[in-house]
């Protein structure tokens, strides 16, 4: 599988071809170094470990795996399995692995929201808006009556919003501008602006 770390610049429009104005997501890619090499053999599995940025002071695990593939430590470390046969430690992997009018899968961490209510994490309505009611914002009953008498697994209620692990497969490549290491994608990506993402090309099933 071929995969690449990039950093989510944000949103914008272009025009293609045919005239159509497609909205994309500006990727930056700057080369990714192979920090690392799993074999069968050695791990179990065929996977090799991407690194991107810098990072002036890595932890003492780090620091050995750093140090044997004889390269700088790297800030950002992600896995890809089943890897192109020549790929070795310390390649530089850069948008030329990519083309135009092909798909990819787009894995990052949406934005968090922290703590929220039920009308703004589910959706939910709320009670009547007029004097008296004493509903407001809040979800209602939670419980199940007498039987069986406690809250159901997967009932929706307040919690924690967003920060979630988000897969957006099958994203068109509209355009690549491998001078600037700039990926143009069909669509919108998760994550925040400056946010780190893995991009893996989609292999059909």
């Amino acid at each position: 599988m071929i995969g690449l770390i990039g950093r989510k610049l944000g949103m914008t429009q272009i025009f293609v071809e045919t005239g159509e104005l497609v909205p994309v997501t500006v990727i930056e890619a700057i080369p990714n170094i192979v920090i690392r090499k799993k074999t069968k053999e050695t791990d179990g599995y065929n996977a090799c470990v991407l690194g991107i940025g810098e990072r002036k002071n890595p932890t003492h695990p780090y620091s050995g795996i750093f140090k044997k593939s004889k390269v700088k430590p790297t800030s950002i470390l992600r896995e890809i399995r089943d890897l192109p046969s020549d790929w070795e430690m310390s390649k530089e992997i850069t948008l030329s692995v990519l083309s135009e009018d092909l798909k990819v899968n787009v894995t990052a961490f949406s934005k968090g929201r922290g703590f929220q209510g039920v009308m703004k994490r589910h959706g939910f309505h709320g009670g009547p808006g007029g004097h008296g009611s004493g509903f407001g914002r809040g979800g209602g009953s939670i419980g199940t009556s007498k039987t069986p008498g406690n809250v159901q697994k997967g009932k929706k209620m307040p919690g924690r919003m967003g920060n979630k692990k988000v897969t957006v497969r099958n994203l068109k490549i509209i355009k690549l501008d491998a001078s600037k290491n700039l990926l143009f994608l069909k669509g919108q990506v998760p994550g925040a602006k400056n946010s780190w993402v893995m991009i893996k090309q989609n292999e059909p099933k």
